[in-house]
């Protein structure tokens, strides 16, 4: 006993089990009481003062640990488990979890050659799993791994690789693919140093393949594998699009690579203290100004709601601390403004999944603190309530969901900063994912594709022969028959592709659409509609709507680019038929933008809705869209100028608008017309919905602003904003009594040429539509 309280430090065995008082550690933090009725003797762990995870009690040369509320992981019981340690001869315990020998693993594998390596252990790196790296399997040729899947979902496929030399074998210089049945998780790979790689993929078959394919001049490997089952509720099928804001759905069917796992504020939590046998690393060489933020620590205040985030989604060691805005670095000004960043490596080309962990450990009240999020130049969470997020508990864990467009450069930025609408200035991030998403080819390598299963064709040869011997019988008897169909029905699909059914502008014409979903909703050509398309047409102009063509998705559905028959580029817009949601915006759309021929909209050229299809064509914009030709926001910038709206509304209250402009325009505009441009825009930002101006009204004063810049008008021009704007709502209607022949503007621009020489009411009566915001 006197031996244990001069060195309180007990082997801590993991499960729950006796011990003898001569096990040491070399690790851990034990605190030594004696006062136990004077029988026994309790060492208390503390986990960095984090909080109790069991104690020792001692008696005599007896040691019992007795676990506590935080002690080890509760562990998820995978209906899958195979864990294989390739190229050895015998099994290898890892923390409690056995890698099965090679041997033992020989069932699942086939290959056309035995090459077992290995390795002297002095020559690894000394870490948790550094048996694994001893040995490995070797292969020359195409070989395949085929494992029976008791319960079918989400897998997780993590690959061990550490290269090195055995006879004329050079590990660092072999160069193969790995792939499943559906596929590529790494293409053209080579490792220079030790390299864990973790896949998940959604498994629906009862056997997952993985595939070693060798480059022709080279060879392939693997130290370890593991095949291991993931809780279905871990990736939702459903996440928060970034750009544009919507909602991405078939997470499901996607795989995914894990690019990153990140603990904020804290250590590295091995894999032996996380319920799914993950990693989590520490932050500091994520940030890009590591001194502007702040560990916090209180892990054992820590809750779980009932319904959300539980330990399988991140450790109680991941929720318990966070990088927090370190005020301090600001100096003497503790309301300065700064984002904490983080940046990660990525592949461009590809989408990602980005999860955010937040549990409040730093506030001592709820609903207080806000601040905004950002992945890029995106705000992806304005004013974002932690609280809120968390039913109003402390300390309570919580998890966001987004997927990123595909990436154009080879860097992510994640960023949280303060909100101006927050009782005090301050940010914090406890845990982030990041994990890449297959491409349209199923890849998540910019190179390489699925290969075929070599195990596959033998069984595949026989099925074959007997399928075209019976068949070939009959295809003899048909062939003219389905040909000549064929043919006719190809006829006709060009026919019609290059017919255009025109709508009545003034009625006459009636057509209806109504789906089975949308409850009797009609579109009616008498509100004037574009061009009705057939469906044979945009099939054709999108080659069947190849997903290689888009160019954009929304929550309404995909866009993609076309050519018309015609030779005419355009944007179809395709909704998804099958969901209610949309029908009533597609119509109302068709409606207003059926009526608007203006040179600063985009052109609405037609629609379609047969098959109970949802399909807006629109003039193609060969240039992109007004985002791609702004300058990207920065977010390290003050709030007041990365938010251009709020910073331009302070200046246009202080009634020097101009001071704010482009050098390059300074001079040039009249300062009635940007008096006038500035009064519209702050309409547009009112609070609330009730006090913004319509469409109708917006264009009116947008029109006008521009005649103040380019028309020469006769009258004063104070007086004309005076007459011709003020609060244009209540008058919209009245529009038509205005005379003609007053002395308003004349539209002066010569791009106009359907409005020339008409006067300024006329022009506007047919601008505005003033239903509608």
């Amino acid at each position: 006993m006197e031996q244990i309280a001069a060195d309180p430090k007990i082997n801590g065995a993991w499960p729950l089990r006796f011990a003898t008082c001569k096990e040491f550690s070399a690790n851990g933090k034990w605190k030594y009481s004696n006062k136990f009725y004077k029988l026994f003797s309790v060492f208390f762990w503390d986990l960095n003062d984090e909080g109790i995870l069991g104690f020792w009690i001692v008696n005599g040369g007896l040691c019992i640990l007795v676990l506590g509320l935080l002690c080890g992981v509760s562990g998820f019981d995978p209906a899958d488990n195979f864990l294989i340690d390739c190229g050895s001869s015998k099994d290898t315990d890892i923390s409690n979890r056995v890698f099965v020998s090679d041997k033992s693993a020989s069932k699942y594998l086939k290959t056309s050659q035995d090459i077992l390596a290995d390795t002297p252990s002095n020559s690894i790196t000394n870490t948790d799993d550094s048996p694994l790296y001893q040995t490995a399997r070797i292969f020359t040729k195409q070989s395949t791994y085929t494992f029976p899947i008791k319960q079918t979902g989400r897998h997780w496929i993590r690959l061990y690789f550490y290269p090195f030399s055995y006879q004329e074998y050079d590990m660092s210089t072999a160069n193969f693919s790995v792939s499943t049945q559906k596929n590529v998780l790494l293409g053209n790979f080579s490792a220079k140093n030790v390299t864990v790689k973790e896949f998940s993929v959604n498994v629906t078959s009862k056997d997952l393949v993985i595939i070693f394919s060798p480059k022709s001049y080279s060879f392939a490997y693997i130290n370890a594998l593991e095949i291991v089952s993931v809780p279905d509720v871990l990736i939702a099928d459903d996440a928060s699009t970034i750009s544009p804001a919507g909602v991405f759905s078939g997470m499901y069917a996607q795989a995914l690579e894990t690019v990153a796992r990140v603990n904020m504020g804290g250590s590295l939590v091995s894999f032996e203290n996380d319920t799914l046998w993950r990693t989590w690393v520490t932050d500091r060489s994520f940030l890009t100004q590591p001194s502007s933020a702040k560990s916090v620590n209180k892990i054992g205040s820590v809750k779980y709601p009932k319904v959300g985030a539980t330990p399988d989604f991140a450790p109680q060691t991941v929720y318990g601390t966070c990088s927090e805005m370190n005020l301090n670095d600001t100096g003497d000004d503790p309301n300065s403004n700064f984002n904490l960043t983080w940046t990660f490596d990525v592949d461009p080309g590809f989408q990602y999944f980005i999860r955010l962990h937040f549990c409040d450990i730093v506030s001592t009240a709820a609903n207080q603190l806000l601040f905004n999020i950002y992945v890029n130049s995106w705000n992806v969470a304005p004013d974002f309530d932690p609280g809120q997020k968390a039913s109003g508990i402390l300390a309570t864990a919580y998890y966001s969901d987004y997927v990123t467009p595909p990436a154009k450069s080879n860097k992510i930025n994640v960023s949280v900063g303060p909100s101006p609408r927050s009782a005090y200035p301050d940010a914090f991030l406890n845990g982030l994912e990041l994990l890449k998403l297959n491409n349209s080819q199923g890849s998540l390598s910019q190179v390489g594709s699925v290969p075929t299963n070599p195990s596959s064709k033998g069984k595949k040869k026989i099925g074959v022969i007997v399928s075209v011997s019976v068949g070939v019988i009959v295809v003899l008897v048909m062939v003219g028959v389905l040909f000549c169909m064929h043919r006719r029905r190809k006829q006709e699909q060009l026919a019609q592709s290059k017919i255009w059914i025109p709508l009545s502008i003034n009625g006459g014409i009636s057509h209806t659409m109504e789906s089975k979903y949308s409850n009797g909703t009609t579109i009616s050509a008498t509100s004037n509609m574009s061009y009705r398309v057939p469906f044979a047409a945009l099939l054709e102009a999108t080659s069947n709507f190849d997903e290689s063509l888009v160019i954009g998705i929304g929550g309404f559905g995909k866009v993609y680019r076309g050519v018309l028959y015609d030779g005419t580029k355009v944007a179809v817009k395709r909704g998804n038929p099958k969901s209610q949601q949309g029908l009533a915006e597609f119509r109302t759309e068709i409606e207003m933008l059926s009526q608007f021929r203006h040179r600063h909209l985009v052109s609405l050229m037609g629609y379609c809705d047969e098959k109970n299809e949802m399909i807006l064509v629109y003039e193609y914009m060969e240039n992109g869209t007004l985002k791609s030709h702004l300058p990207v926001i920065d977010p390290s910038l003050p709030r007041e100028m990365v938010n251009l709206a709020e910073w331009a509304m302070k200046w246009q209250k202080k009634g020097q608008l101009e001071q704010i402009i482009d050098p390059n325009l300074v001079g040039k505009i009249r300062p009635d017309s940007l008096k006038k441009f500035g009064e519209t825009a702050e309409k547009c930002l009112a609070d609330f919905g009730v006090d913004r101006p319509s469409m109708g009204d917006v264009l009116w004063n947008l029109e006008y602003a521009l005649q103040l810049q380019e028309a020469v008008i006769q009258d004063d021009p104070e007086e004309n904003s005076t007459i011709l704007i003020g609060e244009l709502s209540p008058q919209v209607n009245d529009l038509s009594q205005v005379d003609a022949g007053a002395s308003a503007a004349h539209i002066g621009t010569p791009n106009l040429d359907d409005l020339s020489g008409v006067s300024m009411s006329r022009v506007f009566s047919q601008l505005v539509k003033s239903e509608g915001r």
